[in-house]
């Protein structure tokens, strides 16, 4: 979607950054340093990797934003740069609910910028019951430009997390892409991936290093693709 070369248009061609879940936490004045790392296996294509690098900050007790920079790679093809992506959360609700809801924007611009850009959009959702945090976003995705320009469709993420010790935590994760958000493709051509995930922490003073990975089954665009997340973050 976001400038992958054609030589990886089987399988993952459609895939784009944003596989993780968007989560609503308030740390005032913190930055973090975020890697991620992220491929789709589709049946019968290339094993298709998209590491990424960004730059956080927490501007203050309801705004988050971060830069990342994303690249793209797989077996037979060289890593290259896919594109430049800039995200913003905040936070509408903080406690007075029995959920923190925050609305979430991620402008993505492609290497080359004659091929247009998107925008996703949309309200996260966080609430906890007892030692287990619940999530559930919906996104909207709506492309501007050269090959990004495309009616707006609609995506979801969801997350399971349970607090089982102070600094590992396990649960599930998922995502799906359902088409257009006012006319929902069928069924046969949807995505839907979910599977285990585990987090963690480790403490260096006042800062700490945090990290997750997941493992998701199912569709990716319409393919049967199965998708690997890994990030590690470091809070300052």
């Amino acid at each position: 979607m976001l400038c992958i070369p054609a030589a990886l248009a089987s399988g993952a061609a459609l895939a784009d950054p944003g596989y993780y879940v968007v989560t609503a936490y308030s740390d005032p004045g913190e930055m973090t340093i975020d890697f991620r790392y992220w491929t789709v296996a589709s049946r019968g294509s290339a094993l298709t990797k998209w590491p990424e690098v960004g730059l956080g900050w927490n501007v203050n007790a309801r705004w988050y934003t971060e830069v990342i920079a994303s690249w793209i790679t797989a077996s037979d093809t060289p890593t290259t740069l896919s594109s430049w992506n800039w995200q913003n959360d905040v936070l509408l609700t903080q406690g007075e609910y029995p959920f923190d809801l925050a609305i979430h924007t991620l402008v993505s611009a492609p290497k080359h910028l004659g091929d247009g850009h998107t925008l996703e959009f949309g309200p996260a959702f966080q609430t906890d019951i007892g030692r287990t945090q619940l999530n559930f976003n919906v996104f909207f995705e709506k492309g501007y430009g050269g090959f990004s320009r495309k009616p707006t469709q609609l995506k979801y993420q969801w997350q399971v997390r349970q607090r089982w010790m102070p600094d590992l935590h396990f649960g599930a994760q998922g995502f799906g892409e359902v088409g257009r958000w006012d006319d929902w493709a069928p069924r046969r051509e949807q995505s839907h991936r979910a599977g285990p995930a585990l987090f963690g922490s480790v403490k260096f003073g006042d800062h700490e290093f945090g990290w997750q990975a997941a493992y998701l089954y199912g569709k990716t665009y319409g393919q049967r693709g199965n998708m690997l997340t890994a990030r590690v973050k470091y809070d300052f």
